[in-house]
């Protein structure tokens, strides 16, 4: 994998990324909540388009993995300004990909909105689109409108998950499941059905509110939340190259 470098915002804030360069759409990782550029599915993304050569962008959101700051300061407002920032300062004008996971789903739709016509394709992996409304209790949700910050068990790691003030209210501000999303370009969800976290009928709802016409869901019987069993990285892989690749380069299916 290539070296990290960094980009530096105009405030202050310096982004950790890796990119390796090719020809085609630029396939753009966005991690999860507390999620980095090092996970499977960002890496294999990652080797995929540098053995096809295409261009791949990965990234930390400020405050996460190797982009210094605070993660309480964090917002999807905030971090969708950091994936356009990337995505501008690319010497390339190829249309871009979005793989969103998780919380990088939300992210992926905020930010294809705003790429418009560079806009070329969106894969979600257990797209979490609304989950400050959908997924927390109505008496947390007055904590945090109260200023208090959420620690919850945390099932990938020792140290619990915060859900800060400033992320929730961002959120609620940012919410996408009650209207129509303009997007038109193709869209790919892939939603484990046993996911402990976000429900698979989140991928369903998004598909109804999508504007594309070419928006396809896949659901996987066995898959949990994080879908980076070896096949489901498999599947990822060959769902990205359908967007991105001729037909005749693409990745192969396993006997």
């Amino acid at each position: 994998m290539t070296s990290t470098r960094f980009l530096d915002l105009s405030d202050g804030r310096s982004i950790a990324y890796r990119f390796t360069p090719g020809t085609g759409p630029v396939i753009v990782f966005l991690p999860g909540y507390m999620s980095d550029m090092t996970g499977s599915k960002a890496t294999a993304l990652f080797e995929m388009a540098r053995a096809s050569g295409l261009p791949c962008l990965l990234f930390d959101y400020s405050g996460c993995g190797e982009s210094p700051g605070s993660f309480g300061e964090g917002t999807l407002t905030r971090w969708t300004q950091e994936v356009l920032a990337l995505v501008a300062a690319l010497e390339t004008d190829e249309k871009v990909v979005l793989v969103g996971s998780s919380m990088g789903g939300w992210v992926m739709l905020l930010a294809g909105l705003a790429l418009g016509e560079r806009l070329a394709g969106l894969v979600g992996v257990a797209p979490a689109p609304d989950f400050t409304d959908w997924g927390i209790p109505q008496m947390d949700k007055a904590l945090l409108a109260d200023g208090e910050t959420l620690l919850e068990d945390n099932p990938y790691g020792p140290e619990p998950t915060p859900t800060h003030p400033g992320f929730w209210a961002d959120g609620q501000a940012n919410l996408l499941l009650e209207g129509p999303i303009a997007i038109d370009a193709p869209v790919r969800l892939l939603h484990g059905q046993r996911d402990a976290d976000v429900p698979f009928d989140i991928s369903l709802q998004l598909a109804e509110r999508l504007r594309s016409a070419d928006v396809q869901v896949t659901l996987i019987k066995d898959g949990d939340h994080r879908l980076s069993r070896e096949g489901d990285i498999q599947l990822l892989l060959r769902t990205v190259a359908e967007l991105v690749l001729p037909r005749a380069t693409q990745v192969p299916s396993e006997s």
